[in-house]
């Protein structure tokens, strides 16, 4: 087990710099924004773990578990992985880079929330959630087109790109995917058999154990991605997996089997994540321009605050 854990987190930090390297190396290539390719690609890979969790969780019966691990997924991401990546190195914001995005966040995380109260996403909760990230994509898609047309330079700089480079930095981000997905895989198994040994409810399973161990990606390439100060990159990729995650995942999850909220999740979870996610709305829609260390320990005070809410059962306290 030891090795395993050692593997995984090995497995991670690798695969989060081969990752990046490729995904940045595309960006320069193609002459698309680095936010761009934090929103999507890198987002979508380091969600893959969430994606194909929560859909085996569903698919087998445990849907509790598939919405824990989302939900837990997404307050981890803001609260864990954008505080330690803050911590160790402050997170720089180009002021109105975010302001779109970040409205994106706010408003699909609250549809997501509205839907939740009525304790489960149905087929047409589904269609909707996946109609909204749809929307987020081809948003993405034209202002990135929108941005090409303005610069006048680029047509004539891509006719530059090299092919066997470009190859190249594919192979770096499928390889750094593969790292990411694997790296987080082995971590997780241990932890969740360990969990049900000790009797912890598959909702507490998916908030915690799950949801921290498929975020690793996006700590691994988060935080490597704020040390090498791309923090484009590295809060695209928060933003990116939080829309995926919240919307996407949900989206295509519950129209393959409906989905039923835990009481647990609608009197406590998703609150932490509309709190948790109108923490971070300053830095993207607001004035702020700099996530720095004081607010990085807020950020993991507050997510140790929450998991040690689940450890001693506050839910249980609270109206059903």
């Amino acid at each position: 087990m030891y090795f395993l854990v050692i593997s995984g987190f090995i497995l991670l930090l690798f695969g989060a710099e081969i990752m990046l390297r490729g995904a940045i190396g595309i960006a320069d290539k193609l002459h698309i924004s680095k936010l761009l390719v934090g929103t999507t690609i890198v987002a979508f890979g380091t969600s893959s773990p969430e994606f194909l969790v929560s859909l085996n969780a569903a698919l087998s019966g445990s849907s509790a578990l598939a919405i824990g691990n989302v939900v837990g997924s997404n307050i981890s991401n803001i609260l864990l992985v954008t505080g330690v990546a803050a911590l160790l190195m402050p997170i720089i914001v180009k002021k109105g880079d975010f302001k779109q995005d970040g409205w994106m966040l706010l408003v699909g995380t609250v549809l997501f929330l509205i839907l939740a109260f009525r304790s489960e996403i149905d087929l047409f909760a589904g269609f909707l959630l996946l109609f909204y990230f749809i929307s987020f994509l081809s948003y993405s898609y034209l202002r990135e087109k929108r941005r090409f047309r303005e610069t006048e330079d680029l047509k004539k700089q891509s006719a530059d790109v090299g092919s066997d480079n470009l190859v190249k930095l594919c192979v770096y981000l499928f390889l750094g995917f593969g790292g990411l997905i694997y790296g987080a895989q082995i971590l997780v198994e241990g932890g969740v058999e360990i969990a049900r040994k000790f009797s912890v409810s598959e909702a507490v399973i998916g908030l915690t154990i799950m949801a921290l161990g498929t975020s690793l990606p996006e700590l691994a390439a988060t935080v490597v991605a704020a040390i090498r100060k791309q923090s484009d990159v590295a809060l695209g990729n928060i933003v990116g997996s939080n829309i995926f995650n919240v919307v996407g995942i949900v989206g295509v999850v519950s129209i393959v089997t409906p989905l039923s909220i835990p009481a647990r999740v609608i009197n406590l979870d998703v609150w932490v994540l509309l709190a948790a996610t109108l923490l971070l709305m300053p830095y993207m829609i607001g004035r702020l321009t700099r996530l720095g260390r004081s607010q990085a320990l807020l950020m993991l005070f507050a997510y140790l605050t929450y998991i040690a809410s689940i450890s001693y059962g506050i839910e249980s306290l609270m109206p059903r």
